[in-house]
């Protein structure tokens, strides 16, 4: 998978990832914009309101009908939280017109059309979005809200984010907050469309077996034409700032619940980029491979734990530890989770639980080109961390790991925020 990168303006992007593997190309665009309480529900309700229609496809039966007229593509989009960042994310996927029984018709230009439309030309009557649209999605937004408690696992992990980066862009929630939407209308939620779409890190990614026409599809295109050149109003991550004194802060919450949640916040304090790869394997041999010291012993060997795991935030240098337990259970799961921290913390790991990591990051690295998305997801990663890391690359930097490194690590891990969701 060849990776290349153009700035059609300032501000603005376009990625080709060239793969001879999949028989469709896969178009996306992603709008990244800094998180922060005064936009975080707008750009929510903005992501699920484009979807509706634009001004050539003015509804969703219409876009349907688009996408079976390009033999069966199909449309998506969603939003992400990516360090202080939101994503508004949008993509198509289209066969490649090679694979037509006829070559005169040029489906990947249409498809590149069709989702620059959806994306830069929304559905607009006077002067604002479409009212029955707003109103059906802002009812849609309200019910994400609200049902966030529904999956009692993530909402613990939201909730514990939420402790941990209080009053800071990290620890909004990515759908926003109810109270803020009814001070939403249709005709201010435009104008504040129309200052993102100015302003925000715009990259436009295609995968697949691609010719040398692609770009000039995009830079000729009439929406794109119309964007500004603009310093993209995006946060890179920082090397975050040390702080020898956190106090661990321990969240007990209360609901219907059968199962308790445990999650621990971890702060990591690396000095360098290069440590991102040291904590990436730390994490591994910690809670995040069946092999880990938390599945082994909090969950195979104690029993405490329906699950017992942990997962790396690179973008703010986190880990986050999950367990799903007894709630009888919490002091001694608490207790054996701490002893896996603090072994790690002593070298007592072996050189085949590292070797064991090793091989299973590298296999995960090896199947990114084996879906377009996750290929297209791995090198947005690294466009918003200011990178360009091959895959490759990746992984010799995996295979230089020594127990050293690792150690270093377990040595710089604190923990933050101690959240129990309990009945």
């Amino acid at each position: 998978m060849k990776h290349e990168i153009k700035e059609i303006k300032k501000g603005i992007k376009f990625h080709t990832l060239n793969t001879d593997k999949f028989k469709t190309n896969l178009f996306a665009i992603f709008l990244t914009t800094k998180l922060n309480r005064e936009n975080v529900t707008k750009n929510a309700l903005i992501s699920m309101l484009l979807r509706r229609g634009s001004m050539t496809m003015k509804s969703q039966e219409e876009i349907s009908k688009k996408m079976e007229d390009l033999y069966g593509a199909s449309f998506d989009c969603g939003l992400d939280k990516t360090g202080d960042n939101q994503v508004l994310k949008f993509y198509i996927e289209g066969i490649n017109d090679k694979y037509l029984p006829e070559h005169n018709e040029n489906i990947l230009k249409t498809v590149i059309e069709s989702l620059l439309d959806i994306v830069f030309n929304p559905y607009i009557e006077n002067e604002g979005f479409k009212k029955d649209y707003f109103e059906q999605e802002k009812n849609n937004v309200k019910q994400r809200i609200e049902g966030k408690i529904d999956n009692k696992a993530r909402y613990a992990l939201e909730r514990c984010i939420e402790e941990m980066y209080k009053n800071e862009p990290y620890g909004l929630y990515k759908f926003g907050y109810e109270e803020d939407l009814d001070k939403i209308n249709e005709k201010d939620l435009y104008k504040y469309y129309k200052e993102l779409i100015n302003s925000c890190k715009i990259d436009i990614f295609l995968s697949g077996d691609l010719n040398n026409n692609v770009e000039k599809i995009i830079e000729e295109n009439e929406n794109i034409k119309k964007l500004q050149e603009r310093e993209p109003d995006f946060e890179m991550p920082k090397i975050p700032e040390k702080d020898e004194g956190i106090q661990e802060n321990v969240v007990t919450e209360s609901m219907d619940v059968s199962q308790g949640k445990l999650v621990i916040g971890l702060n990591v304090n690396i000095n360098n980029d290069e440590e991102k790869y040291w904590t990436l394997m730390y994490n591994s041999i910690l809670g995040g491979s069946a092999n880990s010291k938390l599945f082994q012993n909090v969950r195979e060997k104690a029993h405490l734990a329906y699950v017992a795991s942990s997962s790396y935030y690179r973008f703010k240098s986190i880990i986050f530890i999950n367990s799903g337990i007894e709630i009888s259970n919490y002091d001694k799961a608490l207790e054996v989770i701490k002893e896996q921290i603090e072994e790690m913390k002593q070298g007592k790991f072996t050189e085949e639980e590292i070797e064991n990591s090793k091989k299973g990051i590298i296999a995960a690295i090896n199947t990114i080109d084996d879906e377009q998305d996750t290929g297209i997801t791995y090198y947005f990663g690294q466009e918003l961390s200011g990178s360009n890391v091959s895959e490759e690359d990746y992984i010799k930097k995996i295979e230089n790991i020594n127990k050293d490194n690792i150690l270093d690590i377990a040595n710089k891990v604190q923990i933050n925020t101690i959240y129990f969701l309990k009945d």
